[in-house]
């Protein structure tokens, strides 16, 4: 393995420093676990297994795999670190899978990635590292860790920005922060490859998984194995019209226009509502999508409720950019903002992630706004 630059100092303050780091396989946490061994961490390499015993054929195969956590032992390996394969399948199914399916089944799009981070990584991942002795939990998140000279601990964005990671991180407890690091949070992917490389890393030019790990197809016909299908009409948001039929609510989410099979309408249409009491579709235009602001519960604050600014940046899906609003209101419960430009489509379930410039100050699961609908016979 090639040396990089590491003082006799940085070495010298890390030696007495022991780190789980959790190893997917992946080039960004191969990269890491070899960073942190250079820097003179004494690292210990875990993979967590979240995959059943009656696997089935293209879920995990992305991430978290059988395969994966043969190359992660392999890179472990590699850099001379210890490694462990750590069972958490019943955490994953209570706290990811489960979830999932009643999500969809109640009419709302979840983001399990986020859940995954917040309740098992950033949670579970962190109380066994204490555990066993260990004084960090690293990662291969691209995400900045900014220590200030008090010793409190933020998040910023991580410094490429077509891969920070934040969005995802918002759930991390706040008493976990100090104990959690990001090697290559402060680099770019290219950068990470060259590392990779030079240190002769098997994963070097491994490809990036995108998929949802444990859906093997698509998230509708996965849904579909667990939610009965239930046919139901699809109205217009404003006259309540019947404009069609469904087999299911799990099929949609807000915005949606494919796949309506609305052809006869001249209009383009897109899902507004979903109402899974009366198993209705409600479909609009594009502005009947518009939200002009923001309602989240299950809040998770990474500053103190008088610290958040009144004026921040608020950002409603991943791969959106942060947007301005105003907090109108916040508290234990959740929080109401007002976007500074109405929204498209901002969908219940899915995460309101906060910031205060590149710092992430915590988040909220989206909830449903109160729409005025049609008074219409039997719905």
């Amino acid at each position: 393995m090639t040396a990089h630059a590491a003082t006799a100092s940085n070495l010298a303050s890390h030696s007495s420093k022991r780190v789980l780091c959790a190893m997917s396989g992946g080039v960004d946490s191969s990269v890491s676990a070899a960073l942190l061994k250079e820097q003179g961490y004494q690292v210990v390499g875990a993979m967590m297994r979240f995959w059943p015993d009656n696997k089935r054929t293209d879920t995990f195969d992305s991430c978290c795999s059988p395969d994966a956590a043969y190359e992660a032992r392999r890179v472990a390996e590699q850099v001379g670190v210890p490694f462990y394969l750590l069972d958490y399948r019943e955490q994953f199914q209570r706290h990811i899978m489960q979830p999932f399916i009643e999500e969809y089944a109640a009419g709302r799009t979840p983001n399990p990635c986020v859940n995954c981070n917040t309740k098992v990584k950033f949670d579970e991942l962190v109380k066994k590292a204490k555990m066993l002795g260990c004084d960090y939990v690293a990662t291969g998140h691209y995400v900045k860790r900014v220590e200030q000279a008090d010793g409190t601990v933020s998040f910023h964005r991580g410094d490429d920005p077509r891969k920070d990671q934040t969005y995802f991180l918002w759930g991390t407890p706040r008493e976990a922060l100090p104990y959690i690091l990001f090697p290559v949070g402060e680099m770019e992917k290219p950068r990470v490859r060259e590392l990779a490389a030079e240190y002769g890393l098997l994963t070097a030019q491994k490809p990036e998984s995108q998929n949802i790990c444990f859906i093997p197809t698509t998230v509708q016909a996965f849904v579909s194995e667990f939610v009965p299908q239930v046919a139901g009409y699809m109205r217009d948001i404003h006259t309540g019209e019947v404009l069609g039929e469904h087999l299911g609510t799990q099929f949609f989410t807000l915005g949606q226009k494919k796949g309506l099979g609305l052809y006869h309408s001249n209009l383009v249409r897109h899902v507004v509502h979903i109402d899974t009491a009366s198993n209705t579709v409600w479909v609009g235009e594009y502005q009947d999508c518009l939200w002009p602001g923001v309602r989240a519960e299950q809040p998770n604050y990474l500053v103190d409720l008088a610290d958040l600014p009144r004026e921040l940046e608020v950002q409603v899906r991943y791969r959106t950019a942060p947007v301005r609003a105003r907090v109108l209101h916040a508290d234990e419960r959740g929080f109401e903002l007002e976007f500074a430009e109405p929204q498209f489509a901002v969908a219940p379930g899915q995460s309101a992630v906060l910031y205060d410039g590149p710092r992430l100050l915590g988040g909220g699961v989206i909830a449903d706004h109160k729409r005025e609908l049609p008074q219409v016979k039997g719905v």
